[in-house]
């Protein structure tokens, strides 16, 4: 099976303070991500959200890791509709008084079985939209 890993890199004009904060604070988080239930910042957490947009896929994450303004990961899968577990993982670096902020997704191709609602395209758009567009607007608003 091929690798569909995505990866979307922008660069922040804010602190990594501030972008970590944006990243791992649910009130925050629902101002340019998703509305997160029963998340919190420690390791094997599970949390959950629905997407805004009138799709019912329950997307459920576990995090696997934390080290504190610089990576969170956490396990994302679908589990009504899909067998498929991936890993999502946000890297923060400090780069000229700005933070580069790194999505990486990987492991999109064990979602096969559930059709072309999970696919790489879909998932490619998604994550353009919230890296480059929805945090980088939400973070210009905070300062």
């Amino acid at each position: 099976m091929k690798d569909q890993t995505i990866i979307v890199e922008t660069i922040v004009n804010a602190t990594i303070k501030s972008v970590w904060k944006a990243l791992t604070v649910p009130e925050k988080m629902k101002n340019w991500y998703f509305t997160v239930n029963n998340f919190e910042l420690r390791e094997r957490n599970e949390f959950y959200f629905y997407e805004p947009n009138g799709t019912n896929f329950k997307h459920v994450c576990r995090i696997i890791d934390i080290v504190p303004e610089k990576r969170i990961r956490y396990s994302w899968s679908y589990p009504e509709y899909s067998k498929g577990v991936s890993i999502v993982s946000w890297q923060l670096a400090a780069q000229d008084g700005k933070t580069l902020v790194r999505l990486k997704h990987s492991g999109i191709e064990n979602f096969m079985d559930a059709g072309s609602d999970l696919s790489r395209e879909n998932f490619v758009a998604g994550w353009e939209e919230i890296v480059k567009k929805s945090l980088p607007g939400y973070l210009a608003n905070q300062s």
